[in-house]
């Protein structure tokens, strides 16, 4: 059973979370914003169903509430960027801002940032570019739970990618991937449901198909994109390595089997050879290319295009990366945000710890 929630509720209470443990006015602020980012484009495992995960790591002193964020190393298009333990909610938007004002300056800019945690979905980052009519990127790598082609390590993280390209009349094209072929967050909602995995998404502690939503806990391991040899797995492997590699070499931030994992109960892995985890976050400028209206009515054939592509049996239209979760989104801009039961209660059981009043569902 499912209970209705306005953006502004959910912001209001996730605002007053992140100021109870301590973050500022303006970090609390960008944080919510950057966390209910994800449910409003109808990404739930990445939303307020992980704000009890942030507050739980603040509480065992992984994340540093009130970080001083800064730029460590630089040149006129790069940077590393320390996020000082913050919340990555908060860093990556920094770094992201980073990128875009040297991009502004030289062209592009890229970022690779050290000593973060995790950062909702790479989409709300990307997407940070586009109202400067800029190309982004986004991707961080994250604790290991994704065995390598041929492996029953866990050795990479799902570790994400976006870009964000800007359009004229049509909506920008957005696509926002695990380099998994599904996410940590879709089995916890598994869970949650009590509903089966679908095959190729994850493998048991001896490499065994599995449809165990569980298999985590019990030494198992998600799979890359692709779920086995035969349907490309090896590609999505190469792809998690490139942003484990982007996010994480580049800055200083732990990698691979390494990677500091989300839930506060786990242990750390020992012998970490880097500072938290990383992000890594870009952004060109279209005019650096050729003239930005130009490109931007050719985004807009490319995508009109792509829509008018014949269907084949069984399906109603052709999709561009990013329609899915604007469609999300502009129906929970009137209709307000779904949350499941065990979501509800967390708030509740969160609200009545830090002394925040939870929403009442219903009031839109």
């Amino acid at each position: 059973m499912e209970q209705v929630f306005s953006y502004e509720q959910l912001y209001e209470f996730t605002r007053k979370v992140f100021l109870r443990i301590g973050c500022t006015e303006s970090y609390a602020a960008i944080a919510a914003d950057s966390l209910l980012s994800a449910d409003m484009r109808g990404i739930d495992s990445h939303g307020i169903a992980r704000l009890s995960g942030y507050v739980r790591l603040w509480e065992v002193k992984r994340v540093n509430a009130s970080p001083h964020i800064r730029i460590v190393h630089e040149t006129p298009s790069t940077a590393v960027v320390d996020g000082d333990r913050g919340l990555g909610l908060v860093v990556a938007p920094f770094a992201m801002q980073v990128a875009i004002d040297k991009a502004r300056q030289v062209g592009s800019g890229w970022v690779s940032v050290k000593n973060s945690n995790h950062f909702g979905i790479a989409g709300h980052h990307a997407m940070m570019a586009l109202e400067h009519d800029m190309i982004g990127m986004a991707m961080t790598n994250a604790s290991a739970l994704v065995a390598p082609t041929f492996s029953i390590e866990r050795m990479l993280g799902t570790n994400p990618i976006c870009v964000a390209v800007p359009a004229g009349e049509e909506p920008a094209f957005v696509a926002d991937l695990a380099t998994t072929t599904a996410a940590n967050g879709k089995l916890e909602i598994l869970q949650r449901k009590n509903l089966k995995a679908s095959a190729g998404w994850i493998q048991d502690k001896n490499g065994n198909a599995s449809n165990d939503p569980h298999e985590l806990k019990k030494g198992g391991a998600l799979l890359p994109l692709g779920g086995d040899r035969e349907h490309g797995s090896h590609k999505g492997y190469a792809l998690g390595a490139i942003v484990d590699i982007f996010s994480a070499l580049l800055s200083g931030a732990n990698y691979g089997p390494w990677v500091p994992p989300f839930p506060a109960y786990v242990p750390i892995p020992e012998g970490m050879p880097g500072e938290g985890i990383g992000h890594f976050l870009g952004a060109m400028r279209v005019d650096a290319f050729r003239p930005a209206g130009e490109f931007k009515e050719n985004m807009d054939r490319w995508i009109k295009r792509f829509r008018s592509a014949k269907v084949a049996p069984g399906h109603e239209k052709v999709l561009i990366p990013g329609d899915p979760e604007r469609e999300a989104e502009a129906d929970r801009k009137v209709n307000g945000v779904p949350l499941i039961y065990s979501v509800v209660e967390d708030m509740k059981q969160l609200g009545e710890k830090l002394g925040v009043e939870p929403p009442v569902a219903g009031i839109l």
